[in-house]
């Protein structure tokens, strides 16, 4: 027998390859119908493929989404950082704009200011267990600040300086408690000067009271309320407020009048110091905040 007949690998590969060659021809043929070996073997791939074909989509439709999650959460975090970033600069550009209408006032103001020379200041400090008391400026005696000098805002008179350093300065309010906290003022009352004295505030009302007003003058609410000028300190024409009421003081021998302050005392940011032009004399005894009267 030839040796080639005796290697039973080769015999084993060419019958195999005989066979393959007839598979394929067969099936390339124009049959209609297939085997059962080929019927079977369809049917076995088409049911694993049925069977796993579910929960492999499943399972990659899971992961997708959760890639999907993920890249909505990082979104979602983008948006809020954004709409936070949003919401502040709307908050600074209402405060800019309230700020620049304040400052736009104020030179309005400065512009009709002939009898002294205003100074302009910020607040940039206030004690919340004094907050009817005092406020602290941004200004001081380096920049012409002295004690007992008015202070106001575009809309009128809020106090004068307490004390005054360097670079900054004390301010009491008119509505301080304090008993030495005297202005002297005018009411406006029809075309009469009826002369008074702030000492006081009603924390429950929020008015200031004016008091050493003449018994015999008729007062009338919503009068406007200036300072006098007469004490030394304070220019005159500075706007306190309006008259709400008015009653009989003590004793019935003068009358006092409730004033609602012109300017917004519990929210103050922006305000100007009156260096009065007015040379005062050394000698003269005031009542703007002092001892004395007028």
């Amino acid at each position: 027998m030839p040796q080639f007949f005796l290697n039973k690998r080769l015999v084993i590969l060419l019958v195999s390859i005989i066979v393959l060659v007839a598979l394929i021809g067969f099936s390339l043929s124009g049959r209609k119908d297939v085997t059962w070996p080929e019927q079977f073997t369809k049917d076995t791939v088409g049911l694993v493929q049925a069977t796993f074909h579910e929960p492999a989509q499943f399972v990659a439709g899971f992961f997708q989404n959760l890639d999907d999650l993920k890249g909505t959460y990082k979104e979602n975090e983008t948006l809020k950082s954004r709409l936070s970033q949003y919401m502040q600069l709307e908050a600074n550009v209402s405060k800019l704009e309230d700020e620049n209408e304040k400052l736009r006032t104020i030179l309005k103001k400065k512009t009709s200011l002939d009898d002294y020379d205003p100074v302009q200041a910020t607040v940039i400090a206030r004690n919340p267990d004094r907050w009817d008391d005092v406020i602290v400026i941004d200004k001081g005696t380096n920049n012409g600040i002295q004690k007992d000098m008015a202070v106001i805002t575009s809309a009128g008179l809020i106090g004068k300086v307490k004390n005054a350093s360097a670079f900054t300065s004390t301010v009491q309010l008119l509505s301080s408690s304090e008993r030495v906290n005297r202005i002297s003022v005018i009411v406006q009352a029809g075309g009469k000067n009826v002369y008074g004295v702030v000492e006081g505030y009603d924390p429950d009302t929020k008015d200031l009271i004016v008091r050493r007003i003449p018994n015999t003058e008729k007062l009338k609410v919503g009068q406007k309320v200036i300072s006098s000028g007469l004490g030394g300190i304070f220019p005159r024409g500075l706007l306190v407020g309006k008259v709400t009421k008015f009653e009989p003081d003590q004793y019935g021998l003068t009358q006092k009048a409730y004033v609602k302050p012109s300017t917004d005392l519990y929210d103050l940011d922006h305000v100007m110091v009156a260096k009065r032009s007015a040379v005062i004399p050394d000698d003269k005894t005031n009542i703007d905040g002092q001892e004395g009267g007028n």
